[in-house]
């Protein structure tokens, strides 16, 4: 892509860029009923001043309560960068923005990266936040490198993006997740600012491939659906991070959640927004009366099973943004339920060793790989959601609304 088609703004672009400038205190007061709320955001904000400037590297989960690292960013490192940025907007502290500049040019070379679609992962949270919050067109240009990486694991066959494996693999060529609709929201970013609707066009032809496989009759959904990747003819749901082909992995349904919703609202395409809520409707009535999910709803001993306070986290933020499109009060009431259980029963608070925010998260259960341990993006989606309920006009420049 020319250098001058990426310096292209749309009259959204304009906007951001116009009136972005650098983060001020809080001024308002903590709504009514929502002191532990705001105890949390404080606590959120003072841990990452505590354990930030010492981290070199891409926390990606905790062992022993301790961060530990990936050096190119596995596919979390945007959220680790998110963090800093939703810290920076918080606290006005620039020791902030300064560490997520520096973590951004160390994740820079993901940019390029096509052998995963993760890269929506990696840029949305940090590069395209760092630029709604300064203007700076470097991130701009960086996550429209990003879109460009991703839009090449698109097959026009089956209409849909490739998760996992190198290009010349053939090994899972035909694997999509339903992770991969959050990723989506960088293809729209790319439309947004370069006025190509290549981007677009791809991420709402594979949301509707996802819509299309993937929920149950019931709202709930698989972790994996295969297709052959020559024909693009359907093959069958999966699993790897669920219990079954046929269970509900929770932070998999989370994912869904906020991706269908803030898709609809970026294209005000309505079917999108109608299966966000049929999957939040299984999720609320499978959610257990403590508010932080089991690892995956459908597992033989749920709901007495591990927790994952991660995929509560992520549904809290697509429950609130649910309830933004619909108007329906209900979703903010069981969003706002969600944080005021992580933040009652879910934070490292009670930990002098602890370096992370955000506790009884699980990474890979079938895998015994990180289970109940601390996660980046728990952190990061608890911070979101204290910022979404807390400081909403802020959440809206960090998101793009």
């Amino acid at each position: 892509m020319e250098l001058s088609r990426r310096r292209m703004l749309t009259t959204t672009g304009l906007a951001v860029a116009a009136s972005a400038a650098a983060p001020t205190p809080a001024q308002a007061k903590p709504l009514r009923g929502r002191m532990k709320l705001t105890d949390a955001a404080d606590y959120a904000v003072a841990k990452l001043r505590a354990v930030a400037p010492r981290v070199t590297a891409f926390p990606v989960g905790t062992k022993f309560e301790k961060w530990t690292y990936s050096q190119n960013g596995d596919w979390v490192g945007g959220f680790w960068l998110g963090l800093l940025w939703l810290a920076w907007l918080h606290s006005g502290d620039p020791q902030f923005r300064t560490l997520a500049e520096a973590a951004a040019a160390k994740l820079a070379p993901r940019r390029t990266d096509t052998s995963t679609h993760d890269v929506g992962f990696l840029f949305t949270p940090s590069w395209i936040t760092g630029y709604r919050l300064t203007g700076d067109p470097k991130w701009r240009d960086g996550a429209i490198d990003a879109a460009d990486s991703l839009i090449q694991r698109y097959n026009p066959r089956g209409k849909f993006i490739r998760a996992w494996g190198a290009l010349t693999s053939s090994t899972d060529a035909g694997r999509t997740i339903m992770d991969t609709i959050m990723n989506l929201d960088l293809l729209v970013f790319a439309t947004q600012q370069t006025g190509d609707l290549k981007y677009q066009d791809i991420a709402i032809a594979h949301a509707r491939t996802q819509q299309t496989y993937f929920p149950r009759p019931d709202g709930s959904t698989p972790h994996v659906f295969d297709f052959d990747p020559d024909t693009g003819a359907p093959i069958g749901p999966g699993t790897v991070q669920g219990y079954s082909p046929a269970s509900c992995w929770s932070r998999g349904q989370a994912w869904g959640v906020y991706g269908f919703t803030m898709l609809s609202r970026r294209t005000g395409d309505t079917t999108f927004l109608a299966t966000a809520r049929k999957l939040a409707d299984f999720a609320l009535a499978a959610l257990s009366p403590d508010h932080i999910p089991v690892w995956d709803y459908l597992a033989p001993q749920a709901p007495n099973d591990v927790k994952d306070a991660s995929a509560g986290a992520i549904m809290a933020c697509g429950l609130l943004d649910l309830a933004t499109a619909t108007g329906e009060q209900h979703y903010h009431e069981a969003g706002t339920a969600i944080l005021d259980a992580l933040a009652g029963t879910c934070l490292t608070t009670r930990s002098a060793r602890a370096e992370a925010i955000v506790a009884r998260c699980t990474r890979n259960r079938p895998a015994e790989d990180g289970v109940e341990i601390s996660l980046p993006y728990a952190d990061y989606y608890l911070l979101e959601g204290l910022t979404r309920l807390l400081r909403p006009a802020d959440a809206n420049r960090v998101l793009g609304f």
